[in-house]
C-alpha cells in the first residue's frame, strides 16, 4: 500500500468511524492543498483496499427509521490498521533523512562555486518562507486555528531554523574549499 491517499483515509477512519461520501468531504477539507483525489471514486477504491487488507471493517448497519433509504456502510478501524498506520506515520522519519542526505550528495559533486550559488539561491527561498509563515501568523488566525495548523507552523520554523544554520555551515565550509582553490590555483607555475 504505497498511496499517501490510502494511508491518510485510514487516518481519517482512526479519527472516527464514517461513510464514503463524508469520508470524501473530510479528505478534501482536512487535506486541502497537500494531497488531491483523482476522483471521489478513488476513495471508495481505497475502502475496498483498506478493508481488503484488515486495516478497516463495515460496521454492522444500523436500523434506519426512514425505510426508503438504503443505510451508508460506515467504516472503522481495526486494531491491525491502527498499528499498520502508527508504523506507517513513523516509517517517514527515514524518508526525510533520505532526502536530506540526497540533497546534501547532489551539492557535493558541483564544484565549490556552483555548490554555493545553490546553497544561497536556498537561503533565499527558505527567507521567502519565513517572511510568508510569519505574515499568516501575524494576521491573528494562529489563535482561532486548530491543532493540525499549530504543529504545522511550528514545525515549519523549527525546519527553517534548522535549514538556515545549515546554509550558514556549508556557506563557510563552501567558501574555505574556494578559498582554498583560489590559493592553489596561485601558487601554481604558470
Amino acid at each position: 500500500m504505497r498511496s499517501p491517499v490510502n494511508w491518510s483515509l485510514l487516518g481519517l477512519v482512526i479519527q472516527r468511524p464514517s461513510y464514503g461520501y463524508e469520508l470524501v468531504q473530510r479528505f478534501e477539507r482536512t487535506y486541502d492543498g497537500t494531497l488531491q483525489l483523482s476522483s471521489p471514486s478513488q476513495i471508495y477504491s481505497a475502502l475496498d483496499l483498506l478493508e481488503r487488507r484488515g486495516l478497516v471493517e463495515l460496521l454492522p448497519a444500523l436500523d434506519s427509521q426512514e425505510s426508503s433509504r438504503q443505510p451508508k456502510p460506515h467504516y472503522r478501524v481495526t486494531a491491525t490498521g491502527r498499528t499498520a498506520y502508527v508504523d506507517w506515520l513513523v516509517s517517514h522519519i527515514d524518508g526525510e533523512q533520505r532526502r536530506s542526505r540526497l540533497f546534501a550528495h547532489q551539492i557535493a559533486v558541483l564544484p565549490p562555486a556552483d555548490a554555493l550559488e545553490v546553497v544561497e539561491r536556498c537561503e533565499r527561498e527558505c527567507l521567502k518562507a519565513a517572511t510568508a509563515a510569519s505574515h499568516a501568523t501575524e494576521s491573528g488566525g494562529v489563535s482561532t486555528r486548530g491543532l493540525t495548523t499549530h504543529l504545522i507552523d511550528e514545525e515549519r520554523r523549527r525546519l527553517l531554523d534548522a535549514r538556515l544554520a545549515w546554509i550558514e555551515y556549508a556557506r563557510r565550509h563552501l567558501r574555505s574549499l574556494i578559498s582554498a582553490e583560489k590559493a592553489s590555483a596561485n601558487n601554481e607555475p604558470a
